[in-house]
């Protein structure tokens, strides 16, 4: 059997709290320094280790919090986790966070550069596969303004084309894609499919199990930043679903 294209081994990730707002600078050093008890460490993942085979495409599931954006993040080189380890075999292309990774006072133009440069391409290349990013996109004359001046969903529609463009082996989505209208997620569910028809891996945290049912082969069950349910995504939804039903009833 081939080596996974990720592996994630007994990763946990502690993000540091602090208990009380200090006013200044020197008042927070001051309580770290002479009252530890000012702050506490926080587990977002704990302990959770999984592989990924070549092609697969695997969604992330879980309640607010239950350290899905998190994991991602850490499998994406964002976050270093405390502890553990996470290999990727192969170039990655992460979509985890509108306007991450473009520079706003440059325009989308200047920034479809930017990310390829980034993401290892040299500029002719990128200069090649320019005119593609910006027909994907369709934004407009806005290409040519600065992304400051961007809605949300103009920032998804370039990161998206940008993302796919390149044509990494390993494609990373965290709920990006549910800032566009319906034309443009279904153009984008549209090459999702050939993504996956070409043998690429996705990975993908979303909250819509229509979306998890229907392009996944695999789906995790995170909560409280514990790995509690890996399988066919019909089971592990099914599983969410149980696990939600007491909160939606306790809500009405």
């Amino acid at each position: 059997m081939s080596d996974p294209v990720i592996r994630v081994e007994n990763v946990t990730q502690r993000f540091r709290v602090i208990q009380e707002r200090p006013d200044t600078v020197r008042e927070l050093f001051s309580k770290i320094f002479r009252n530890r008890s000012s702050y506490h460490d926080f587990e977002a993942v704990k302990n959770v280790s999984f592989d990924v085979p070549g092609g697969q495409t695997l969604a992330l599931i879980g309640r607010n919090g239950s350290g899905k954006s998190t994991l991602l993040k850490i499998i994406a080189g964002v976050y270093r986790p405390s502890t553990g380890t996470v290999a990727v075999n192969g170039s990655l292309a992460p979509l985890i966070e509108l306007g991450a990774g473009f520079h706003h006072e440059l325009t989308g133009r200047e920034n479809i550069l930017l990310n390829g440069l980034l993401m290892g391409y040299s500029k002719r290349e990128m200069l090649e596969r320019q005119q593609g990013i910006i027909e994907f996109a369709d934004i407009g004359e806005f290409i040519d303004s600065p992304v400051k001046q961007y809605s949300s969903g103009m920032y998804m529609r370039l990161a998206f084309s940008v993302a796919i463009e390149v044509d990494p082996q390993i494609l990373v989505i965290d709920e990006i894609l549910g800032v566009g209208d319906l034309g443009f997620q279904e153009k984008c569910f549209e090459r999702i499919r050939r993504f996956r028809a070409s043998g690429k891996t996705i990975l993908l945290v979303t909250h819509d199990m229509k979306t998890v049912e229907e392009h996944c082969d695999r789906a995790l069950l995170l909560d409280y930043g514990n790995l509690i349910a890996d399988g066919p995504p019909e089971e592990t939804v099914a599983m969410y679903k149980t696990m939600m039903a007491p909160e939606a009833v306790a809500a009405h």
